[in-house]
């Protein structure tokens, strides 16, 4: 698992996939979300506007995530 540290109170599901370099836009993180199967807290999520707050799980293909503060 690796971890993402986030210094505001939460981030998108559509910022995280654009900020780990799945995709390069919004409108591209709509298509990948359609496409990829994501999970949340073990959950499946295809909203890109779905807000992540710290501990949150993020798994992505095989990847998973861990969001962190900047204050942990």
């Amino acid at each position: 698992m690796k971890d993402v540290i986030i210094k505001t109170d939460y981030i998108t599901l559509g910022q995280l996939l654009k900020y780990l370099s799945y995709v390069g836009s919004g409108g591209e993180a709509k298509i990948f979300l359609e496409v990829k199967k994501i999970l949340v807290n073990h959950e499946p999520e295809n909203r890109r506007g779905k807000k992540l707050y710290p501990k949150d799980i993020v798994q992505i293909e095989s990847e998973e995530f861990l969001i962190k503060s900047n204050e942990n």
